[in-house]
């Protein structure tokens, strides 16, 4: 299935313009269900009727979890996906090291982070031994676990602002704001990417950023925390200390106004912060 969902956008995809290179402008293009006919004929399936469902969160769940199969899987926390042998973090060499004694897989999660998966309970602490001799189980707060960012410079030819590069110390003042604030253990959904593409998925974020120019970012405001909301442009090319101050204000009034288990992105909506984007194609510049 995975093949014939991949093979339908490679021939019906638009690739000769990268700004209209995604499925989701194929899926507007042709149809959703022209789209999945065209998946089930390929494949050679066909899908059941959608049963209802509930988004109940997105991010990874860091450390062990046993499968269904009793085996386990290690879900590390890598910033950015970027693997290298950092100052007193090899996480490069641990690794290796772990691969070379590790008879299952490595999968790469849509959240740039690791899972050595298919550990068999023999093998558990051998494998946590050398992750933690690595600093690949370091402890990392929320806010940190929460935050994501695309490459752009100085690899990709697209970027306008720094966004991998400029996320970990921007992460560290927003940290800093939310124990201002006394909610050190809370997070806010937050995503930079380093211009209007969106490879960082800012706009799937309850606090986006989107660079403009060196040094300067559109924030956007307003989605929730299971990604089902588009966030809306709150303030327009703005540095890195307007965007704090920004923050700062809106965190210390989530602190005190919020309800019960209200997220970020809900409460700027909640609060009239923000007006909600109930449908992208039409009201997201509105």
């Amino acid at each position: 299935m995975a093949e014939a969902v991949v093979t339908t956008q490679r021939d019906w995809g638009n690739r000769t313009d990268r700004k209209n290179a995604k499925t989701k402008y194929t899926l507007e293009r042709v149809g959703v269900e022209t789209f999945k006919e065209e998946v089930e004929r390929r494949a050679g399936i066909k899908f059941e009727p959608i049963r209802p469902y509930e988004f109940t969160g997105r991010g990874d769940r860091i450390g062990w979890v046993k499968g269904i199969d009793n085996k386990w899987h290690l879900t590390l926390f890598i910033e950015n996906g970027r693997i290298l042998d950092y100052p007193g973090r090899p996480l490069k060499t641990g690794l290796l090291e772990i691969a070379k004694i590790h008879k299952g897989e490595f999968r790469i999660t849509a959240n740039q982070n690791l899972i050595i998966a298919g550990v068999p309970e023999s093998e558990k602490a051998k494998i946590e031994a050398l992750a933690r001799d690595h600093g690949l189980m370091n402890a990392v707060k929320p806010q940190r676990e929460n935050s994501m960012a695309c490459v752009s410079f100085p690899t990709c030819p697209l970027a306008m602002a720094e966004a991998e590069r400029f996320l970990p110390s921007f992460t560290d003042k927003v940290e800093a704001i939310l124990e201002k604030h006394g909610i050190p253990d809370e997070h806010i959904v937050m995503r930079v990417t380093g211009c209007p593409n969106g490879c960082g998925r800012a706009m799937l974020a309850e606090l986006g950023l989107v660079g403009k120019a060196p040094g300067r970012y559109n924030l956007h405001l307003g989605g929730n925390r299971i990604g089902t909301r588009i966030p809306r442009m709150f303030r327009e090319n703005i540095t890195e200390p307007e965007i704090l101050d920004s923050i700062d204000e809106l965190v210390g009034r989530w602190a005190k106004e919020r309800e019960a288990g209200e997220g970020f992105g809900d409460f700027t909506v909640r609060a009239g912060i923000i007006r909600p984007v109930l449908d992208p194609a039409r009201d997201f510049w509105e």
